[in-house]
């Protein structure tokens, strides 16, 4: 589905699918040079980082294990609580491994912040992060994403993933939510 399919829910679209994939093919080749030759593993952060996971480990030229994790700060809110419930845990051992985060998005940055943490006590020879999008605006913690997609303004975003109360992940593209769908 693309945005000009439900454009009655959007008020504007900040990133197509098109200028996604092109910015992953970016990221993963950066990614392949700064971990070549490392034990890497690419964990995604679910349900909104499917779409970016499965795009940007297809656009790595090397092979990468995946492993996920089910946390939740949101609920069906438009702002994050902070208060974060793990719901599916990793199931490969981090220990000595290079550990690539990859999120959707970065909003507070308040579980992005505690997952960082929990992989540091996991004894992970190394944390970073890739972020699809980011907003700085938003920001309640300090995060070091080394990688990053977009930066985007502080508005309530769906698409590519993203959702609001579990509708509009599979949308192309990335787009701000219409105040009167969530009001």
């Amino acid at each position: 589905m693309r945005a000009a399919d439900i454009a009655s829910d959007l008020t504007d679209v900040l990133v197509t699918e098109e200028q996604i994939h092109t910015r992953l093919d970016e990221v993963a080749a950066q990614v392949a040079a700064d971990y070549d030759g490392k034990d890497l593993v690419l964990v995604g952060v679910l349900k909104g980082a499917v779409m970016v996971m499965a795009d940007f480990a297809r656009a790595l030229p090397t092979l990468v294990p995946m492993d996920w994790m089910a946390v939740s700060s949101y609920g069906a809110s438009t702002k994050s609580s902070g208060v974060v419930q793990i719901r599916k845990d990793l199931d490969t051992d981090l220990h000595g491994k290079h550990v690539l985060i990859v999120e959707d998005i970065i909003d507070s940055g308040l579980t992005l912040s505690w997952l960082l943490e929990n992989f540091a006590s996991r004894g992970a020879a190394s944390i970073e992060v890739f972020a699809l999008l980011r907003k700085p605006e938003a920001a309640k913690v300090v995060i070091d994403c080394k990688y990053v997609g977009f930066d985007i303004p502080n508005d309530f975003v769906v698409g590519y993933g993203l959702d609001y109360a579990e509708k509009y992940r599979n949308l192309r593209d990335v787009a701000v939510l219409a105040p009167h769908v969530y009001s």
